[in-house]
């Protein structure tokens, strides 16, 4: 689903396992750039439901590397080479 400029989406969040995580997530476009919305139903000391929020730049799932401890662990291992 395409967005317009400066609008979004926010939907229950159906997959929460945890008081933590928020009530309800989203996303929306600010003048180009997307952002995540997370919304978590709150209750002020007078009773009044409201939301607080939170918005940060889209996940993005890192590529996979070798793992540095391991590329330190054969260049060792090559200095140990008797020849």
């Amino acid at each position: 689903m395409e967005q317009k400029n400066n609008t979004g989406a926010i939907f229950k969040n159906d997959k929460k396992t945890a008081e933590n995580q928020p009530d309800y997530r989203g996303n929306m476009t600010v003048d180009g750039q997307q952002w995540e919305i997370s919304l978590w139903v709150r209750e002020s000391a007078a009773g009044l439901k409201y939301f607080s929020a939170a918005i940060k730049e889209p996940y993005v799932k890192p590529t996979e590397a070798a793992p540095v401890q391991k590329q330190q662990q054969d260049a060792t291992e090559a200095d140990d080479l008797p020849f």
